[in-house]
């Protein structure tokens, strides 16, 4: 167990530094913290090779940067790593594949971890097997902490402390829309969704499970108000707009759902949440919202069957390694919107921008803000071992960091 933190060789390593979104990572946190001048930091990936090569492209300001070779099935050599932590960072995906061993040793040795997984499977699973080990040790295990789901989670949190400060209690029902966004994705996330859609159809259970909104609510006794399936081309009266399936909400609703029941249920009992893509009014809306779901309906189709698979992973989808060029993620963005109404009908609105592409410039800064948060701001009175949110564990710490260095902005729009 870290229990004498100050003699802690490091205060975060990066592992998976090597992968696309650990190099970005490691520019930004290079960039914010330098080596050796207040933040303590190393990085760590199975190749010697490959961390010695990220190191020249990081030029002669890492030359001091610690390089820690371990693999991800290693739990020895993870054990020995975890010793000489505050957190560790973990963008070794996917995560059903190769992130267990970390979270296990972690949640054993007391050690606090991060990363930006989106697979809701894989976190219930963690959660069911480790939370005791991490409640005992005091480790606080964070997952979802890049745009999987830290603007949706603290979007969230955030609307509801100004529907606090004005009505005197929570918004009942809230909605986030995707007003305006640019990104791409990388391999490693094709491959995380695709290895969901392969465990999907190797057991069929799985299915139900995924489509249960609470599923991270684990050992919650409440069931919970039925919620929005967020499947379905709509006209949204409150946005004046039609509104098409969002490819990120399966993930972001079941995390601010979570984020509700660590809070003792502090956005309310009947709680409603849903995400969406805004497309427009008038037909031309209608029409980009319907092609917009019947696009995403198709790629799941076609990504359950094998053969189809295969020809897109070798073909088409991006492999692992492979993302948006550094201009592409400079020029990135995404500009969220919520909605919130009250249970006596009074509303509120809040504004999420981001100055990065979503999937990785921007949430590389997140990822680095929310481990510091962890290893500095946040201690062990405040928020004790256990699996935790963004908004649960770090909450307005995070958000003022963010607002402050990660080219995030949230924002109240009054009505």
């Amino acid at each position: 167990m870290n229990s004498n933190l100050t003699a802690l060789r490091h205060d975060i390593v990066v592992f998976g530094a090597t992968s696309f979104v650990g190099q970005i990572l490691c520019r930004y946190l290079l960039q914010r913290h330098g080596v050796g001048q207040g933040l303590r930091w190393a990085i760590a990936a199975r190749s010697a090779s490959k961390l010695d090569e990220l190191k020249r492209s990081l030029g002669s300001a890492a030359v001091a940067l610690e390089s820690i070779v371990v693999d991800a099935a290693d739990e020895a050599g993870l054990r020995q790593l975890c010793h000489g932590t505050r957190v560790v960072i973990s963008t070794v995906g996917p995560y059903a594949l190769y992130g267990e061993t970390l979270v296990k040793v972690c949640a054993d040795t007391g050690t606090d971890y991060c990363d930006l997984t989106g697979e809701v499977q894989w976190i219930r699973r963690m959660i069911e097997r480790y939370s005791a080990a991490a409640a005992a040790s005091g480790a606080r295990i964070v997952h979802c902490c890049g745009f999987d789901s830290i603007p949706s989670d603290l979007g969230v949190w955030f609307l509801q402390r100004e529907a606090r400060k004005s009505f005197g209690k929570s918004c009942s029902r809230v909605k986030l829309r995707v007003k305006a966004m640019r990104g791409g994705f990388s391999g490693g996330t094709v491959a995380s969704l695709l290895n969901v859609v392969k465990e999907t159809r190797a057991n069929p259970a799985l299915r139900k499970e995924l489509a249960n909104p609470y599923s991270l609510c684990v050992g919650s006794a409440v069931k919970g108000v039925r919620q929005p399936s967020g499947a379905t081309v709509a006209l949204d009266a409150d946005f004046r707009s039609w509104v098409a399936p969002f490819v990120m909400s399966g993930i972001n609703t079941r995390i601010v759902h979570r984020s509700n029941f660590l809070q003792s249920h502090s956005y309310g009992s009947d709680f409603v949440y849903d995400e969406a893509v805004l497309t427009g009014r008038g037909w031309r809306g209608r029409l980009t919202a319907t092609a917009t779901g019947a696009g995403l309906a198709a790629f799941m189709v076609a990504s359950s069957i094998g053969p189809v698979r295969s020809l897109l992973e070798r073909y088409v989808l991006p492999k692992p390694g492979q993302g948006p060029s550094p201009i592409q993620q400079e020029r990135g963005f995404f500009d969220l919107r919520l909605f919130g109404r009250t249970s006596d009908g009074r509303t509120l609105r809040v504004k999420v921008t981001g100055d990065r592409d979503p999937g990785y410039g921007s949430t590389a800064k997140m990822l680095g803000e929310a481990a510091v948060c962890l290893a500095f701001d946040i201690s062990r009175a405040e928020v004790t071992g256990g699996f935790w949110t963004p908004a649960s564990a770090l909450g307005e710490k995070l958000l003022n960091r963010l607002q402050a260095h990660a080219g995030l902005g949230f924002e109240r729009q009054d009505d």
